[in-house]
């Protein structure tokens, strides 16, 4: 049996991370941000000085985004799953 061994297509300089990672952690802390604004929308809501109109739109943001982050995660989640039950 002979093995050749694989030669990569790019120099490893050029395989780093590029701005995908970054856009990564960019719509995670955006997620974040959106629940930070509700959960200080609330606290002023308790305090008394915020509206309860503010407290609700930014608890229904912070809903939408959290369920778009979660679809996300599963949608990946489950093609990672395909490309992994893949036979070679």
């Amino acid at each position: 049996m002979r093995v050749e061994l694989l030669q990569p297509d790019v120099s490893p300089a050029a395989a780093r991370p590029s701005a995908d990672v970054s856009a990564f952690t960019r719509a995670l802390d955006g997620v974040g941000a959106v629940l930070e604004r509700a959960s200080a929308a609330e606290d002023a809501l308790a305090a008394g000085t915020g509206s309860l109109q503010a407290a609700m739109y930014e608890r229904a943001r912070a809903d939408v985004a959290l369920s778009v982050a979660t679809a996300a995660a599963q949608r990946s989640a489950q093609a990672l799953t395909a490309i992994l039950n893949m036979q070679i």
